[in-house]
């Protein structure tokens, strides 16, 4: 199930070298509203924006936000900058998200299923794996495009609650029935391929095209293996009695605030957190920031803390458009089908993946990292 958010947002990338400029307005997207936004349904801290993502990595820092939080927040101190403004970039054109029930398949075949499709229509898409679920950001533009291509992908609109259901009939289509299927528009990536390639034809033809760009682009997995994340969510507090007030913050509440303040203000190497107005708080960090919200993994704080450790594996995609397509996809190709042994001896490697303004993570388990970086180094070898 896919729902559609109603929103727009805008994708803000800001050099590592200026996060410090900006430090400000991301601690106060994680306070906006704080007193309105609690409510008598919420069964943990709620947020009162559709959605934000706040991420830090080793190639940059990205937010994702409504567009007049953007130009609020971020478009006041990027013009502050002077000369080095430019090197702040703040995207003209909106975004919407779809959120992804979590359930069903695991996390890389969910990744596949939805944006196999999608980049298949030469559709740009930008893909976050949350604690609970998983979200679709695409530009407004190509909302009615994303419709018709899920829909023709077994998955049909609700035009009344803007939710898209899984169609069992349509579903038994599997991803490989796709290999028939034209491309309904030109990709950026063939825009980058040499002049006279003919546009792909079938999901692996647009995943071998992907490889070949980055491969050109000089673009190439990059690891450091002392990163060592852990995903997590906001534990949930007890809702107030029916007919009360809305309800104080709570200490495992503040020690939630507190513990992300600290986080971000430490300037980690890797951290993305995300908050809608419908689940809780999940995080991505290093596990070593576990530390900031009190003693002992998660201090109680967090669910999940104690989940196996992942590895970040990243693209540095900054020598490519912002609308290039085909990445997502092929990744998760790479690794859903790729890294299986002869007759699927082996089991894929399971991923989850972040869609950062200017960069791709994939996240692996720590005893996969070496089978993940095996199938993703031989990206573009042989389709």
């Amino acid at each position: 199930m896919l729902l559609v958010q109603d929103t727009q947002l805008a994708l803000i990338h800001i050099p590592l070298e200026l996060y410090s400029s900006f430090l400000q307005p991301i601690l106060q997207l994680l306070f906006l509203d704080e007193d309105e936004c609690r409510n008598e349904t919420a069964d943990s801290w709620a947020y009162d924006h559709p959605f934000v993502n706040i991420s830090v990595t080793p190639i940059e820092c990205s937010i994702a936000c409504s567009r007049d939080l953007a130009d609020e927040l971020f478009v006041p101190v990027r013009e502050a900058l002077g000369p080095r403004k430019r090197e702040v970039s703040i995207t003209a054109e909106d975004y919407i998200v779809m959120q992804v029930d979590g359930e069903g398949l695991d996390a890389g075949q969910r990744v596949l299923e939805l944006t196999s499709p999608l980049a298949m229509a030469g559709i740009s898409i930008f893909f976050i794996t949350t604690y609970f679920s998983d979200y679709i950001l695409v530009p407004l533009r190509s909302r009615g495009q994303v419709i018709s291509a899920l829909e023709k992908r077994g998955f049909a609109f609700d035009h009344h609650s803007s939710v898209y259901m899984n169609n069992p009939a349509a579903a038994a289509t599997t991803t490989s029935s796709l290999h028939h299927r034209n491309a309904s528009s030109t990709t950026s990536l063939e825009a980058l391929a040499p002049p006279g390639t003919p546009p792909p034809t079938s999901v692996s033809e647009l995943q071998a095209k992907t490889f070949d760009t980055l491969r050109r682009r000089h673009i190439a997995p990059s690891v450091d293996p002392s990163i060592k994340l852990v995903h997590a969510a906001a534990a949930p507090t007890p809702p107030p009695a029916p007919h009360r007030r809305p309800r104080p913050s709570s200490p495992t509440e503040d020690r939630l605030h507190l513990g992300l303040v600290k986080c971000l203000i430490a300037r980690p190497r890797f951290l993305s957190l995300t908050l809608t107005d419908a689940e809780p708080a999940s995080v991505l960090l290093e596990q070593r920031l576990l530390a900031k919200f009190g003693a002992g993994p998660g201090a109680g704080v967090l669910l999940g803390a104690k989940q196996d450790v992942l590895v970040p594996v990243t693209l540095d995609l900054r020598a490519l458009p912002l609308e290039s397509t085909g990445i997502v996809c092929g990744v998760a190709g790479r690794l859903v089908g790729g890294t299986a042994g002869a007759r699927g001896v082996l089991e894929p490697v399971e991923m989850s993946y972040l869609s950062t303004a200017r960069a791709g993570t994939v996240m692996v388990a720590e005893e996969e990292l070496e089978r993940a970086l095996s199938a993703l180094r031989g990206m573009g070898e042989g389709g």
